[in-house]
């Protein structure tokens, strides 16, 4: 197996970390939970929970040297082959990756709309979007093949020559983006408002909905639940320090969330506009916050739509090679067919998820008042995602030999950080997570 570079490890579990929901959907939750408290919880929760299982997943990965369903079985106590069950996690990512794909093909359709003509105002911002999803089936076909393709392309490569060095290109690209874009924000007034209402705490916004807002978040900005971060960490050298290496990642994640809330926020209070503007605030109000500043306005929307692509693109990849590994490793496949078997599956996936939300065949692919774009989402972050989170943190607690476990933290961190995140893997976690899952389904 090609091993990372523990650089390499860092960026490639970066980049799967630092996706649109960091980007995109961070600032506008935190827009809908009134800035700083909310800010304080999610900082909160990604400590203590996304963290915890983190580096769960990356001592999982790391011992195993292998796919998720071996890497189960060598690190219980008995090598029960029953672990193998625990590959359910990675079929979730390639359902994500078939909408998650299609997410990016907007963006990239965005890109292209940046050269030329922005919106002027809300309603014309909205009308765009909206045809975009219901009417423009082979615009959406084409962007979501041009993601699939460039997609494969990269795992074809391998980890070493593919994700590697992806990673190390477009994780410093997307940062220098990012920082442009900071450092143009720090130049408007508004810049010192988006400060105070992102870290100024008003707790009468904080509710049960918003503590589970924030715990969801922290949980799946940092990919974990699908496979990734075991199968990146089975590329990780055995001597290097895995403890370091999450907490580096974490942080990583945890700053660029905060960097594109801070941008966000101060274009947004530039232009007297909301910060509650919720999931439509990349496709509808910040087109229109951009088409006001004339042609700087289309030189920071190709750049800040230019920054989601790098950051999604690095998320997507992450999320088709745990199951590419488990079929190379387990069904003895070569590289090249695993991919032509999962790029297919998310494809065609991909393809119906279009085709739900649009205005010919939506009905025809809604159940249950949910069309399939919705179901793959639903029954991934509310189903799959915590099952797999709740699994790790039995499987760590109850069986694994807690001295293996102590053995390998030791030689790194202090007996008392271990018994910390001990704690918290076997009891507090899992419990957590639970919650989470039963108020998504209803049943609390």
């Amino acid at each position: 197996m090609n091993k990372f570079t523990r650089i390499g490890f860092i960026l490639a579990a970066a980049g799967s970390a630092v996706g649109l929901g960091n980007i995109w959907k961070f600032p506008y939750i935190t827009g809908e939970y009134g800035g700083g408290a909310f800010v304080i919880v999610y900082l909160l929760a990604i400590l203590f929970i996304g963290l915890t299982i983190f580096i769960a997943e990356t001592v999982i990965g790391q011992y195993g040297e292998a796919n998720v369903s071996t890497s189960f079985v060598k690190m219980s106590k008995s090598k029960n082959e029953n672990w193998k069950f625990a590959a359910f996690m990675i079929f979730a990512g390639l359902i994500i990756l078939s909408f998650y794909s299609v997410v990016l093909g907007w963006i990239l359709n965005y890109i292209v709309t940046s050269f030329q003509t922005l919106p002027s105002n809300s309603e014309i911002a909205g009308k765009t979007f909206t045809n975009l999803v219901s009417k423009e089936i082979s615009s959406e076909i084409f962007y979501h093949t041009l993601i699939a393709l460039s997609v494969a392309f990269i795992v074809l490569k391998g980890v070493k020559d593919g994700i590697e060095k992806l990673n190390l290109i477009l994780m410093p690209l997307l940062g220098l983006i990012l920082l442009g874009l900071l450092i143009y924000a720090l130049t408007l007034d508004s810049f010192s408002q988006a400060l105070s209402f992102m870290f100024v705490a008003d707790w009468s916004k904080i509710n049960g909905d918003a503590l589970l807002a924030a715990l969801g978040q922290a949980f799946f900005t940092l990919s974990v639940g699908i496979g990734t971060i075991i199968t990146y960490s089975a590329s990780l050298d055995k001597k290097a320090n895995f403890f370091k290496s999450s907490v580096l990642v974490a942080l990583v994640d945890t700053i660029i969330a905060i960097i594109a809330g801070l941008i966000i926020f101060t274009f947004l209070f530039d232009a007297g506009a909301k910060s509650a503007a919720g999931p439509g605030l990349v496709f509808i109000s910040l087109p229109v916050i951009f088409s006001q500043w004339g042609i700087l306005g289309h030189v920071i929307a190709i750049s800040f739509f230019s920054a989601l692509v790098f950051a999604g693109i690095t998320s997507a990849v992450s999320m088709i090679e745990p199951a590419l590994m488990f079929l190379i490793e387990r069904y003895k496949m070569t590289r090249l067919k695993a991919t032509i078997i999962c790029g297919s599956f998310f494809y065609v996936f991909g393809i119906i998820a279009i085709l739900s939300m649009s205005s010919l065949y939506g009905k025809s692919l809604t159940f249950f008042g949910k069309n399939a774009f919705d179901w793959m989402d639903f029954l991934t972050s509310s189903i799959s995602m915590p099952l797999a989170g709740i699994v790790t943190c039995i499987f760590l607690g109850f069986y694994v030999d807690k001295q293996l476990l102590k053995d390998k933290f030791t030689k790194f961190v202090s007996v008392g950080v271990f018994n910390i995140w001990y704690a918290l893997i076997k009891y507090i976690v899992p419990i957590a997570i639970a919650i989470l899952l039963f108020n998504k389904l209803g049943l609390i």
